[in-house]
């Protein structure tokens, strides 16, 4: 067995301060008259989770009422024309579709419109350059849209789709007692909508939707994960969870296209929605 050695009295006091100051580097440098270290920069702090969404749980269904068709020819061929451009992605003849002055764009987050002409606030809006052909295919949605409503503070401008007519205080109970936001909460787009087992258009029917408004959970669930965004899980009144098709329901706060009447043609206004 080896001995223990035994440390020389200067040895141990060298040994002893210098442990010392690996344990308080600050004291020890400032009682050898050294200025102390700089401190190293605090990493910020994780944001929080996002709040988890609340459990499905029945609810009493709030009644809604479909908005009215807009019942004008000139209309109806001024989105027939949209919708061709739209397939063709002609942007020259998007072009003069929009009006020339006072185009606007409402965005999302809020903050003012670029300074750009109106076709190129609208390809923006709409993200025409995409490569995915999604912008386009967007503009095709809009103008299949048979609904529009004046705009409250400018009558002279129809915004489409328009939006359905139901009690707001009454979604505002129905967020407070399913604990839920309000904009969790679409609606069929007609009646006797058929809520699917699973996400599949074969697969048994568990329950039909009436007019009245419908709680969408998030698509991240692995059910609806490979389904192309076809399929939407919702919630029905008993509480029950199933599937419908994404082109059955509509969101209450859905983006717009908006249009006025510049003489016997119709034009692009403007947009609601998009940054």
């Amino acid at each position: 067995m080896r001995k223990a050695c035994s440390l020389s009295p200067v040895l141990a006091l060298v040994l002893g301060l210098a442990l010392a100051s690996l344990a308080d580097p600050a004291g020890a440098q400032q009682k050898s008259g050294g200025s102390p270290p700089a401190r190293a920069p605090q990493a910020a702090p994780a944001p929080p989770p996002p709040p988890q969404p609340s459990p499905p749980k029945p609810y009493k269904p709030v009644a809604v009422q479909l908005p009215a068709v807009v019942n004008d020819p000139s209309f109806e061929a001024f989105r027939k024309d949209l919708t061709g451009v739209a397939q063709r992605k002609d942007r020259a003849a998007l072009a003069r579709m929009v009006v020339a002055k006072g185009f606007f764009w409402e965005r999302e987050d809020g903050k003012p419109a670029p300074k750009k002409s109106g076709i190129d606030l609208l390809a923006q809006a709409l993200n025409l350059p995409a490569k995915d052909g999604s912008g386009w295919e967007a503009l095709a949605g809009f103008a299949a849209e048979t609904t529009a409503a004046p705009l409250p503070e400018q009558k002279s401008i129809l915004c489409a789709p328009a939006s359905p007519v139901f009690d707001e205080r009454e979604l505002e109970e129905l967020a407070q007692t399913t604990d839920t936001d309000p904009l969790e909460w679409g609606y069929p787009i007609r009646a006797d909508v058929e809520v699917r087992e699973t996400p599949s258009a074969s697969a048994p029917a568990i329950a039909k939707l009436g007019m009245h408004l419908v709680r969408v959970l998030d698509d991240d669930a692995q059910s609806t994960a490979n389904t192309g965004g076809e399929w939407l899980r919702v919630v029905v009144p008993s509480g029950q969870i199933g599937f419908v098709a994404a082109d059955a329901l509509a969101s209450l706060t859905g983006a717009q296209l908006c249009y006025t009447k510049e003489g016997a043609a119709w034009k692009i206004a403007g947009i609601v929605g998009g940054e």
